[in-house]
């Protein structure tokens, strides 16, 4: 007789739109700082709306301040569960902002595909963390969660590399590969986990990169990356400026 497997389900975000520079242009810190955007702060309402009806049992996030914001609009008035930080599922760390950048053409083509040289073991997301230990670090946060069997509805959220990369795991593909799953802000990712007595025995891809407040992605184009090639390129057009920024 046919038995239901033992299914879990993921709710994973990206954070909602950031204000990464200051209106006079400005680079913030985005490793502390961030906060949402007017616009991010409306993204976040529109997804908390599509997810009004989840009970979630457990709920997490890196602790950057756009993650917090987020997951908490996401939890609304709901008395649990409480959010919870996990460093480990920070985003890819760039390098000092002035790092890498000699030829202004060649440093603009790699922030806008950063990722384009990821397969190499040596390779670093915009001079600074590897590519390689930004795997190890995140991977075996991932799986710690699934580990944890008190859980059957988990809110996750973080940022666009570190859910490509935990999607790419899932399906089994090389993160590194030309072919990018895009992470628009504060999207949602529906991931169900089929358990077994020896940890995940399948996972079933539901959604991917779902914004309730955009469906058909109108006016979306660029990768946030590209983004903030342009908005760099325009700075130094304006202000001769070579400061490297981060979407």
């Amino acid at each position: 007789m046919f038995r239901p497997p033992d299914r879990r389900r993921i709710y994973l975000m990206r954070h909602a739109e950031a204000a990464y520079v200051k209106p006079d242009g400005t680079p913030v810190d985005d490793t502390t700082v961030a906060p949402l955007t007017d616009t991010g702060r409306v993204q976040a309402q529109h997804q908390a709306a599509v997810l009004t009806e989840i009970g979630f049992d457990r709920a997490v996030c890196s602790g950057l301040l756009r993650t917090v914001e987020t997951a908490t609009a996401v939890l609304g008035d709901r008395a649990s569960p409480t959010l919870e930080i996990m460093p480990a599922l920070a985003e890819i760390r760039g390098g000092e902002r002035h790092h890498l950048i000699g030829d202004l053409e060649a440093w603009l083509d790699h922030v806008a595909n950063p990722w384009a040289d990821a397969m190499n073991p040596e390779a670093k997301f915009l001079g600074g963390e590897r590519f390689a230990d930004f795997e190890a670090r995140v991977i075996p946060a991932f799986r710690s969660l699934l580990a944890d069997d008190r859980w059957r509805t988990l809110l996750v959220v973080a940022h666009g590399g570190v859910n490509r990369l935990i999607l790419n795991h899932v399906m089994n593909l090389p993160w590194q590969g030309t072919v990018s799953i895009e992470q628009d802000a504060c999207c949602i990712n529906v991931i169900d986990v089929d358990s077994g007595p020896e940890g995940p025995k399948r996972f079933l891809v539901r959604g991917i990169n779902i914004t309730g407040y955009n469906l058909i992605k109108a006016g979306i184009s660029l990768t946030d990356m590209e983004k903030t090639a342009q908005r760099l390129a325009m700075l130094a057009r304006t202000r001769d400026s070579r400061l490297p920024d981060r979407g």
